[in-house]
């Protein structure tokens, strides 16, 4: 925690927050030869991906070369991704895609989130004290039946255009050919080394024999990967819930105390389900429904700040990281207590994103000190993804856009990898209220809607969205890091939308979090000293952190995509489709 006196005047910030909410039209961006930017996006006119691998993101911009939609080199960059970048890319996870089809003019929301294997309990995650053990974070059994594969062919079947199999080829090259090493890659292994060293096939893949793991500049070779990709490519999608692939999946439970079986995996669907909205400042935002939580609470924040003058505050300054606060507060809250799966608890979606909810919400707003997490909402908060979670946005010249986030869960996930075809499986276990049955230190039973229950898909933080302007897809959105991603989400949203950025501008900007508890204010580092000192004289806790996020984002405005990888992860890049042959990488 980071001490303040608390003496500074704040009547200019409670000023500011009080200011009604603009009725300005929002101000034009400045022109990409704006050299009063210091930071500018990648220009592209044909296409642009955005990932957190420069690989992967041009194998994206590559299938959209060779005619590939949007669709397409999503799937693409999502399997190569799988080889490049296995600390969070993944077969062996699940995650969520919002895709917007310009033909039809409709956006569909794809729910590829893991599942609990039908031989799951509560009892086996939490030991005599009732604590949650090892077992829901570390090793098979930490596993949930993955989707990613699932979701994959789901979303290709219904709108893509190349073949299955050349989606696959680039990264089944790329896992047979192997990668080099990067510095990001090479210090991820290292301080991996204890989760990795769940499972024998997993220091296999990813350590030498002597116990080093790969170092920068050395070449990674995955064969068992090679042989999934491979695998999939010739028998496809299925095979991997029933057939060969599937087989050693569950071969490698029973081996080591897992709880998938091929009626699990049999019987895993993606669900398409139908997206949620609503409108900030003229501009429809679209969003993912539960089994996320992401959506709904994003689309909270965004309705109560409607309510204020953000622009006229400023971009970052204290009044407006302290509204932006109050207003987290009060989604997170709500999160914690109504969100789950809706296909086994009652979500009430259209209350909780509604303008008239959000202006009840509003009044509980505190203008002129921090809220105390314990005046808010009573409950638990929830233990969402890590801060490894990937996202990649891409866009195409016939005005398709995908929106992807998708995870392992941890970092490396439960760092079991399957004997025999080369990926690691999810921790996704851990994201159940595994104590939901137990009452809080308040008296109050603790997220019921988020209980485990086999067959159940655990609640989620991802955040894929898409924001139109004027009818036309304007921004592509998302980002990892576990329970801060909705907050991230919405930042680089107001950045945009109320402070006039660039996109760059938007993705780089410092950051803030606040989950309800822990009773606190993380900050990322770049805000300066007086703007601390102030929000420090309101109330605020301030815990310093890590980066907050990794948003990877396009912005499309008069036919020009502009794409921005987020700094905060050195392999991230964003690749244009004419700016594709300049890139360094492979070649397949």
């Amino acid at each position: 925690m980071m001490p303040f006196l608390r003496t500074f005047c704040t009547a200019t910030l409670c000023a500011a927050a009080l200011l009604p909410a603009a009725t300005r039209p929002v101000a034009a961006q400045s022109s990409l030869l704006d050299y009063d930017s210091i930071v500018h996006p990648v220009v592209d006119e044909d296409g642009m991906v955005v990932s957190q691998n420069e690989i992967a993101s041009r194998v994206g911009a590559e299938i959209l070369a060779a005619g590939g939609n949007a669709v397409d080199a999503a799937i693409a960059t999502g399997f190569a991704l799988a080889v490049t970048l296995p600390r969070a890319g993944n077969l062996g996870g699940s995650g969520y895609m919002l895709v917007y089809i310009a033909e039809e003019d409709r956006v569909l929301a794809l729910d590829y989130r893991s599942a609990a294997p039908a031989a799951a309990t509560v009892e086996m995650f939490l030991n005599r004290r009732g604590r949650i053990n090892d077992e829901a974070n570390y090793g098979h059994r930490a596993a949930a039946v993955p989707g990613t594969v699932a979701g994959f062919a789901a979303v290709h079947e219904r709108y893509g255009v190349l073949p299955w199999a050349d989606l696959i080829a680039p990264a089944m090259s790329l896992a047979q050919d192997g990668i080099v090493v990067s510095r990001d890659l090479s210090e991820a292994l290292q301080w991996g080394e204890r989760r990795l060293s769940s499972s024998d096939a997993a220091r296999a893949a990813f350590f030498h024999a002597d116990g080093r793991p790969y170092q920068f500049g050395e070449r990674l070779v995955q064969p068992d990967l090679a042989w999934t990709l491979q695998r999939l490519m010739m028998a496809g999608p299925r095979d991997f819930y029933e057939g060969e692939i599937a087989q050693r999946i569950v071969a490698d439970m029973e081996r080591n105390g897992g709880l998938i079986s091929m009626e699990d995996l049999a019987a895993y669907d993606a669900q398409w389900r139908e997206p949620i909205r609503t409108t900030y400042r003229g501009h429809d935002v679209v969003t993912m429904p539960p089994s996320s939580s992401g959506g709904i609470a994003l689309l909270q924040m965004l309705n109560m700040l409607e309510h204020f003058n953000l622009s006229a505050m400023g971009a970052n300054s204290a009044a407006t990281l302290h509204t932006l606060s109050e207003v987290m507060q009060l989604a997170y809250a709500d999160r914690t207590q109504y969100l789950g799966d809706p296909d086994y608890v009652q979500v009430p979606v259209e209350t909780l994103i509604s303008k008239a909810y959000a202006e009840e919400r509003v009044s509980h707003v505190s203008r002129s000190s921090a809220s105390p997490a314990s005046a808010v909402s009573p409950g638990d908060p929830l233990a969402f993804e890590s801060p490894d979670t990937t996202h990649f946005s891409v866009a195409d010249s016939a005005g398709n856009v995908v929106s992807n986030t998708y995870t392992l869960g941890s970092s490396f996930g439960s760092g079991a990898l399957v004997e025999g075809a080369g990926f690691l499986l999810d921790n996704q276990m851990k994201n159940f209220a595994l104590r939901s049955h137990l009452n809080d230190v308040r008296g109050m039973q603790s997220n019921v809607a988020n209980r485990l229950e086999p067959g159940k898909r655990m609640t989620s933080s991802m955040t894929p969205t898409i924001v139109f302007r004027d009818g036309e897809p304007y921004l592509v959105v998302g980002t990892p890091g576990g329970s801060t991603i909705i907050n991230t989400v919405l930042q680089v949203i107001l950045n945009v939308i109320d402070h006039d950025m660039n996109i760059a501008e938007a993705v780089q900007a410092p950051r803030i979090h606040q989950n309800w508890y822990p009773d606190e204010l993380e900050v990322e580092p770049g805000l300066s000293i007086d703007t601390l000192r102030l929000l420090g004289s309101l109330g605020h806790e301030i815990e310093f952190s890590d980066t907050i996020g990794s948003a990877q984002c396009i912005r499309i405005a008069d036919g020009v995509f502009e794409g921005a990888a987020d700094p905060r992860r050195p392999d991230a890049r964003a690749a244009g489709v004419r700016n594709v042959g300049a890139l360094p990488g492979y070649r397949w």
